[in-house]
């Protein structure tokens, strides 16, 4: 009977995980070749126009300054919460374990099945803590970036320095996002100790969850911006977040 509760965890727990994998595979691959069609490609897309705007506006320094300490505020937090939790997470692994049998529902109840669960969710906190320290990082960069002076430099200088402005704004919002994922994950992680059935269904739930939070069913078109004459003024690469702007 214990061979056959163990199987479970053999199971269930790689399916589970080979779920949330694909999924985000899936959602990959939407970014990169359909980014209009999804939440991520379509901030990303208006963070690039949000970029330049701020920098051909000169009196906006404050508001984009202002803006990116928000973001790096943000992920401060979760990288704080990450870290607080693995510490919880290893002070109850060194913790005492006569009790521990009596949470699995189902499953593996050894010390070691124990042991890998716990280790799990910390792995999964510390990716956490170690992508928002980027997304941090990114940030502080765009930062000092956004007030350069783009009206005083060459026309070619401004196309490349507010396109490199912008790469950095959303590396910086790519790392927030992996961040976030990664604090997903650790939930069915969690009720992974209570055996291999929450685990199992959790993941169920959260790829339904996260596909209406990931996909977009109102803007499905390409995001472009309309010169003073009222035209498209991008051209069909307008996808990949990069404009050809009319003269």
């Amino acid at each position: 009977m214990n061979m056959e509760k163990q199987y479970l965890d053999w199971i269930l727990v790689p399916m589970g995980i080979l779920l949330m994998v694909s999924y985000h595979l899936w959602l990959l691959y939407r970014i990169l070749k359909h980014p209009t069609k999804t939440v991520i490609g379509v901030n990303a897309i208006n963070r690039r126009f949000w970029v330049q705007a701020m920098m051909e506006d000169g009196s906006k320094g404050v508001l984009a300054v202002q803006s990116l300490r928000n973001n790096i505020m943000a992920s401060t937090l979760l990288a704080s919460t990450a870290i607080m939790l693995s510490s919880l997470i290893a002070i109850l692994m060194t913790s005492g374990s006569s009790d521990r049998s009596s949470w699995f529902l189902f499953g593996d109840r050894s010390e070691f099945a124990f042991s890998i669960k716990f280790f799990a969710i910390l792995v999964c906190f510390m990716v956490a803590f170690l992508l928002n320290l980027q997304s941090i990082r990114y940030y502080s960069h765009a930062s000092i970036l956004i007030n350069v002076p783009l009206k005083k430099m060459a026309h070619r200088h401004q196309h490349l320095t507010a396109e490199y402005v912008a790469n950095t704004v959303n590396r910086g919002s790519y790392f927030w996002s992996l961040g976030l994922r990664a604090f997903y994950f650790s939930f069915p992680l969690f009720l992974w100790i209570f055996g291999p059935l929450p685990m199992f269904f959790s993941c169920i739930a959260l790829v339904f969850l996260l596909y209406f939070l990931d996909i977009t069913f109102k803007f499905g078109w390409a995001v472009g911006a309309v010169d003073d004459n009222g035209h498209n003024g991008h051209s069909g690469d307008e996808e990949l977040g990069v404009s050809s702007t009319r003269s």
